[in-house]
C-alpha cells in the first residue's frame, strides 16, 4: 500500500476533489455538445449509435488493462501520478481537436474526424480516470475518513453538473454565437483547458510513495498475454467477494435506471409542461439539472457524510435512497402543465438518489479492497476501480439504448404537439418517475444484507496489520 494514513490533510482532499471536477465535467459537457452532431451537422442515427457505443466498448477493454498497469507500476513517483498527468493532457488536447467540425466538410469526413479524435479522448480518459479513482481509494485506511474524502470530492465534482446545463442556453443563443456549430468549436477550448488543468492537480499535489522496491507484477510487452490472463483472474477474484458484487449491482441499477430516463428530461418538461413549445420552455430544462446539482452540492452530500458517520454507511445509503423514492413519487404529482415551478419542490428529495450514490459507494469500495488484500496479499485499487466503473460505463451504454426503447414503447413523436399524443407524453412521464424508482427499490433489496460496518472494517484492518507484522518478522 503506497500511503494509507488514517487522517488526510484538507489540502490533499481538495486536490483529489479538483480532479473529480474534471472527471465529471468532461462527460457532462460532452453529452450536451453531442446534440450538435445531429441537430446541426446532420449525423444520422447509425453514426450517432456508433459514436455513442464504440467508445464504451473500447473503455471496457482499456479500463481493466489500465487498472492492472496502474496497480503494478514501479516508479519513484508511485503507481498513479504519471498516468493521471498524461491522461489530463491527452483529454484536454483531444477534446479541443474533436470539436473542430465544419458543416462545409462532407458528412463522412466529419464523422471519421470526430470518431478518431473521440477514441483518443476516451483513451486519455482511461489514462486519467482509472488511476485517479484508485488514488482516492488508497488515500486513507480509516473507515470514516474514506467517506470524508469522497464527500469532498463529490461536492467539488457536482459543480460540473451545476455548470453544464447552462451550455444549452449559451450554445443556442444567437446573441452569444451565430450557430451551435461555431459555439462547439470555440467553447471546446474554454472547457478543455481548465478541465485538463484540474485533471492534473491530483498528480501534482497528492503525495505518493516510491514503488521501486515493491514486489509487483512485471509490465514488459513480452508478458502481456500473461498479464491479460492475470487481469481476468483479478476480475474473477474481485467478484468472488459478495460485498463487492452488491456494490456493483446496486450502483448499476440506481445509476443506469436514472440515466435511462435523464435524457427524457427535455421531452418531459417541454411536452408535459409546455405543450411541446420548446421556445416557451425558456430556462426550465436547464434549471432542472442545475437546481438538482445544487441540491446535491449543498444539501445531499453534507447530510450523507453526516449520516454515514452517525449511522454507518449502509444505513446512510438506505435512508438516502428512501428519500429519493419520495422524490420520484413527488415528480409524478408536481409536473403540472403551465406550472413548471412546482417541480422544484421535489428536487431536494429526488437528488438524494444519484447525489449520494458515489459518495457512499466509493467509500464502501475502499473497505472491500481491504478484504481483497487480506485474502490475496495485494493492493489492487486500480483493478477494483476499473471493474466498478466498467459496470457504470457499460450500464450507461445500455441506458442510452433504453431511452430509445422507452420512446418507441410509448409511441412518442417530437414533431407532434402534446394535445395530439397525450397518451405518449403521459407514458414518458410515467417512465421518467417509475423506472428509477423500481431500480432504486431493487438496489436497496440487494444491499439489505451488506454487512461491512465500522466494527468489521476495523477488524479487517487489524488482521491486515498483524499479517504484515508477521511477514516482516519472518
Amino acid at each position: 500500500m503506497e500511503s494509507a494514513k488514517s487522517k488526510v490533510p484538507l489540502g490533499q482532499k481538495i486536490a483529489f476533489g479538483v480532479g473529480m471536477f474534471a472527471n465529471q465535467m468532461f462527460p457532462a459537457i460532452l453529452g450536451i455538445f453531442m446534440v450538435v452532431l445531429v441537430q446541426d451537422l446532420g449525423f444520422p442515427g447509425w453514426m450517432w449509435a456508433l459514436i455513442y457505443f464504440f467508445p464504451r466498448i473500447f473503455d471496457s477493454i482499456t479500463d481493466p488493462i489500465m487498472g492492472f498497469i496502474s496497480d503494478n507500476t514501479k516508479s519513484k513517483w508511485g503507481r498513479r501520478k504519471q498516468y493521471v498527468l498524461i491522461g489530463g493532457v491527452i483529454m484536454g488536447v483531444s477534446y479541443i481537436f474533436m470539436w473542430q467540425l465544419f458543416s462545409e466538410n462532407s458528412l463522412q469526413f466529419n464523422f471519421w474526424y470526430f470518431f478518431i479524435w473521440s477514441i483518443i479522448f476516451y483513451l486519455g480518459l482511461t489514462f486519467f480516470s482509472v488511476p485517479y479513482v484508485a488514488m482516492g481509494y488508497e488515500m486513507s485506511d480509516d473507515f470514516h475518513e474514506r467517506t470524508n474524502i469522497m464527500a469532498i470530492a463529490q461536492w467539488i465534482g457536482q459543480w460540473a453538473w451545476v455548470i453544464a446545463p447552462w451550455f444549452w442556453v449559451i450554445m443556442y443563443d444567437p446573441e452569444w454565437f451565430p450557430s451551435a456549430e461555431v459555439a462547439a468549436r470555440e467553447l471546446a477550448v474554454w472547457v478543455a483547458i481548465p478541465c485538463a488543468l484540474c485533471a492534473m492537480v491530483p498528480a501534482i499535489f497528492i503525495k505518493s510513495e516510491s514503488t521501486l522496491d515493491k514486489d509487483l507484477e512485471p509490465l514488459s510487452f513480452s508478458n502481456i498475454g500473461g498479464s491479460l490472463v492475470k487481469i481476468l483472474i483479478s476480475f474473477v477474484e474481485a467478484f468472488k467477494i459478495k460485498e463487492f458484487r452488491k456494490l456493483c449491482g446496486a450502483t448499476f441499477l440506481i445509476y443506469n435506471a436514472f440515466m435511462a430516463v435523464s435524457s427524457l428530461t427535455f421531452f418531459v418538461i417541454v411536452y408535459k409542461l409546455f405543450n411541446g413549445d420548446a421556445e416557451a420552455t425558456g430556462i426550465w430544462v436547464s434549471l432542472f439539472g442545475c437546481l438538482g446539482a445544487l441540491g446535491t452540492t449543498f444539501i445531499v452530500i453534507p447530510i450523507v457524510a453526516w449520516m454515514s458517520k452517525v449511522y454507518g454507511k449502509k444505513k446512510a445509503f438506505m435512508i438516502s435512497q428512501s428519500i429519493s423514492i419520495v422524490g420520484y413519487i413527488m415528480l409524478w404529482f408536481l409536473f403540472v402543465p403551465g406550472k413548471p415551478w412546482m417541480y422544484i419542490i421535489a428536487l431536494p428529495f429526488f437528488s438524494f438518489g444519484i447525489g449520494s450514490l458515489f459518495t457512499i459507494m466509493m467509500s464502501m469500495t475502499a473497505d472491500v479492497i481491504d478484504i481483497d488484500e487480506l485474502k490475496s496479499g495485494k493492493r489492487r485499487e486500480g483493478i477494483f476501480g476499473a471493474i466498478y466503473w466498467w459496470m457504470v460505463k457499460v450500464g450507461f451504454a445500455i441506458a442510452g439504448a433504453l431511452s430509445g426503447v422507452i420512446i418507441a414503447i410509448v409511441g412518442f413523436n417530437p414533431d407532434l404537439a402534446t394535445t395530439d399524443q397525450q397518451g405518449a407524453v403521459d407514458g414518458l412521464h410515467a417512465f421518467f418517475c417509475l423506472f428509477p424508482l423500481v431500480g432504486t427499490i431493487t438496489a436497496m433489496l440487494i444491499m439489505r444484507n451488506y454487512d461491512i460496518d465500522e466494527e468489521k472494517a476495523n477488524e479487517i484492518r487489524s488482521a491486515l496489520e498483524k499479517k504484515k507484522a508477521d511477514q516482516f518478522a519472518s
